[in-house]
């Protein structure tokens, strides 16, 4: 019977079992009915699951009316009942929520046994959202205690506490459930810090647990109470003026900023040890993790509070602990909202070093959410000094210490050693030797004398490298917004800094003059008188006379440009996109690599859900914002029509690209042409981009593998109309030619480069790169080895399918010398 188990179960040896006993014998008739109830249960359903109101209906009633009848007495032993038989075995789910949260909410005179039992119970429920429930009604009566019946209860409400901080309990569920409980401890014992509070054998926390045990004090128990009632990325006011008051009070400051150190650069904890997987995780793996998701609200309460006492190294170990936690193969998993608080944090931070600190974390931290909480964090500290966000990124670029030339040098054992930024695209290490010899490789007197201090240059070159490849991306960025700069301020942060303005001075600007005329000038031409604005030139803006010109000069000079500027390709609106009006399918219907597309998007800083088979998996759209993000592109693509892969698909088929406006906080969709002409042609390049990389048509081994899948398309794309980069690969190509010893053996004819060797004459695509031989148009597969070789022909900008023609170039003019004997039985089966 019901009644002989659950007396059964309430005799524990206890100071609690006459309460539990009476309360089963003051409600017997509750105990029946219950019985009553599962009995009905069990043979309409034939096995136990949750119970269904819609089950019992008439055992329900009678129950439903009997409680709404009982005095306080029965009624609080009603409770204790339902408590007592809500899934007290290991085969009843029965669960009695609703009845014992009506009972609590009315019955009065709660006593401090009573109230023990119900917290005891509720810690035994073994999953946490039992638990979690339970708790939460169970505090109601608590709360309805006085202050003597608190302290009785204090035994168990710290227990409570424990079992809430050590079980997996949804996150605001939480916070609350601990809020409500440490502030109920705290009206016992304001000096007491619970038990869990503190997380133990956790590296971070060590500095609170030895100052718990060194000096315990109510200014610390009111600190730490405070950091953990923060459960949001961004603190109220409210909450910092306490917590400054709090830091003051429990002196602190250096507690907190020794917390935030251990956070930054402490070990972590491993799932083998700790943590919610411990135990279960099969396999031999494992990970590690920073901080339990029971401990972050703790944690994040630390980093705002370090942040907002000034700790003279706060800003270095927020910038640290949100690369850490937010970046990229840092030995942790991801905490997003941990790296969160670094990144808001280091937004109030009053400090210069923190605008640097956030510059770099901009430059290394990928994840979407956090490039979100970035550009916030951007804003408000610009909002600050009275400037935009891109006026303080622009402003905020590390000099890493170098000189204007961008180089710096040190003297290490009697060694110089040299880091310096070459041709605005590699940073170098070099090291000269007491008697004047040079090398790039670091002298044996350095590794075993000064392994520091070569660590440390080492480290220096890395940092300089990461800021180089930031500021080339983002001032190739600038090409789609068409700002100007007031004159003073491009000099300041522009031309004369030691990172950026080696890139600045490969690139062709335009200064403005007093009379509002614009004149671009030549890389590292200084302008005429003084100039009021300059603006960087963007060939969309220039005659087709005045491009010709610049491109000639380029490859006059050898001057290599530090992204793609004077051969930068333009994407005017056509009559058909002027046609369809809200939408483009200029680069609709293409086969492309799916995965080499989706890295090539993140690479390019597009944003993009991942294809596969799940809910939402078959509709994939990339976005990229331009013109200082008040526009933004949306890339629109799709699994191959037959493509039956496994999880993720093997190839995507392009779709429409659409733009869209700023609005404030949302984004509306605008017709092709209000879209300014910078932005439309900077995404359309990135989208022609996308298509002319990871197109099957570019893949020289698809022809090889014995698919008839798209093979159709791969015909008609891969020696197809050229796009718009590959006219710019074939106008380059055309000054480049004459200048190389195969110059009388090669000719552009129209879509091809053709190449007359000795065995055969040769058609190279200069889209795809893809060869056809003469007479028949056989198809001749070249794979490129995977080793990057060094270039032999100087190339005004960047392009492996352009060194790729011209290595096939010079490979197929010399035919007779080819050893390679797939090339050479291509060749001659049909010569």
């Amino acid at each position: 019977m019901l009644y002989d188990a659950l007396m059964a179960e309430s005799r524990r040896g206890d100071p609690l079992d006459d309460v539990r006993s009476a309360a089963l014998d003051r409600v017997r008739w509750l105990v029946d009915l219950l019985e009553s109830q599962r009995t009905e249960f069990r043979r309409a359903m034939g096995h136990e699951r949750r119970r269904s109101r819609a089950e019992g209906a008439a055992t329900q009633a009678v129950i439903d009316g009997r409680l709404a009848a009982c005095t306080d007495e029965e009624g609080r032993a009603a409770v204790l009942c339902l408590m007592l038989a809500a899934r007290f075995d290991d085969t009843s789910l029965w669960q009695y929520d609703t009845e014992i949260e009506s009972l609590i909410s009315r019955v009065r005179g709660w006593t401090p046994d009573e109230v023990a039992v119900m917290l005891l119970r509720a810690t035994e429920y073994d999953m946490g959202s039992w638990f979690a429930g339970s708790l939460r009604l169970v505090l109601n009566a608590v709360e309805q205690l006085d202050a003597d019946g608190r302290r009785a209860v204090m035994p168990w409400l710290r227990h409570a506490h424990r079992e809430l901080m050590d079980t997996t309990v949804e996150a605001r569920g939480r916070a609350s459930l601990g809020r409500r409980l440490r502030a109920l401890l705290a009206s016992a014992d304001q000096a007491h810090i619970p038990e869990g509070l503190i997380p133990a054998d956790t590296p971070w926390a060590a500095p609170l647990s030895d100052r718990a045990k060194i000096s315990p004090a109510r200014e610390l128990a009111d600190l730490l109470r405070h950091l953990a009632s923060l459960s949001g990325p961004r603190p109220a006011q409210r909450w910092r003026r306490t917590c400054l008051d709090l830091v003051a009070a429990a002196a602190a400051r250096d507690l907190m900023a020794d917390v935030l150190r251990a956070l930054a650069e402490g070990d972590p904890l491993c799932s083998r040890t700790s943590g919610a997987h411990t135990g279960w995780l099969g396999g031999g793996y494992h990970y590690h993790y920073l901080v339990h998701q029971n401990d972050g609200d703790l944690a994040r309460g630390v980093v705002w509070a370090a942040a907002l006492t000034g700790a003279p190294a706060a800003v270095r170990h927020l910038g640290a602990l949100a690369l850490r936690t937010g970046g990229v193969g840092t030995g942790v998993i991801d905490d997003l909202k941990l790296a969160g608080a670094a990144i808001n944090a280091l937004a109030e931070t009053a400090d210069t070093a923190a605008l640097e600190a956030l510059w770099r974390l901009q430059s290394r931290i990928s994840h979407r959410a956090l490039r979100k909480q970035l550009d916030t964090a951007l804003v408000t500290a610009a909002g600050k000094q009275g400037i935009t966000a891109a006026q303080l990124i622009e402003r905020s670029v590390p000099d890493h210490g170098l000189g204007p030339d961008g180089s710096l040098e040190r003297q290490v054992g009697g060694h110089r050693v040299r880091v310096a930024i070459e041709e605005a695209a590699t940073v170098r290490l070099t090291y000269t030797r007491p008697d004047g010899k040079t090398s790039r490789t670091a002298p044996a007197a350095l590794k075993d004398g000064f392994p520091a201090e070569l660590r440390e240059l080492k480290a220096l070159a890395k940092e300089v490298r990461g800021t180089l490849s930031g500021e080339r991306s983002r001032v190739e960025a600038l090409m789609s917004t068409g700002r100007a700069w007031p004159y003073d301020d491009w000099c300041r942060h522009y031309r004369d800094h030691p990172v950026t303005g080696t890139l600045v001075r490969g690139l062709i600007w335009e200064f403005e003059d007093a009379h509002g005329e614009w004149r671009a000038m030549a890389p590292t031409t200084e302008p005429p008188g003084r100039p009021e604005r300059v603006r960087l030139w963007h060939p969309i803006r220039a005659s087709t006379d005045e491009i010709r010109a610049w491109r000639e000069q380029l490859v006059a000079t050898c001057l290599r440009q530090p992204f793609k500027q004077a051969f930068r390709e333009i994407y005017l609106l056509t009559p058909a996109e002027q046609k369809t009006g809200g939408y483009s399918n200029r680069f609709a219907a293409h086969i492309v690599h799916y995965r080499q597309l989706y890295a090539l998007f993140k690479e390019r800083g597009w944003q993009a859900n991942f294809l596969g088979r799940y809910d939402g998996g078959y509709d994939g759209r990339a976005r990229a914002e331009f013109g200082d993000g008040e526009w933004r592109a949306c890339f629109h693509h799709e699994p191959a029509a037959d493509d039956h892969g496994g999880y993720a698909p093997e190839h995507a088929a392009t779709d429409q690209v659409r733009f869209e406006r700023r609005d404030g906080r949302r984004w509306r969709e605008v017709p092709l042409a209000e879209v300014p002409p910078l932005v439309f042609s900077e995404a359309m390049r990135d989208v022609d981009l996308f298509v002319g990389v990871t197109s099957i048509a570019a893949d020289p081994d698809w022809t090889d593998r014995g698919e008839e899948r798209c093979a159709a398309y791969w015909r008609a794309a891969t020696f197809g109309e050229l796009t718009a980069g590959a006219e710019i690969r074939r106008e380059a190509l055309a000054r480049i030619l004459p200048r190389l010893k195969i110059a009388d053996r090669c000719a552009i004819q129209g879509r091809f480069l053709v190449v007359r060797g000795d065995l055969r004459t040769y058609k190279i695509h200069l889209g795809s790169s893809n060869i056809l031989m003469e007479p028949d148009d056989s198809y001749l597969c070249i794979v490129p080895s995977r080793g990057k070789e060094e270039g032999r022909v100087f190339l005004p900008f960047e392009d492996e399918r352009l060194s790729l023609i011209l290595s096939k170039a010079f490979l197929l003019a010399a035919d007779t010398k080819i050893t390679d004997e797939s090339i050479l039985l291509q060749i001659k089966r049909g010569a």
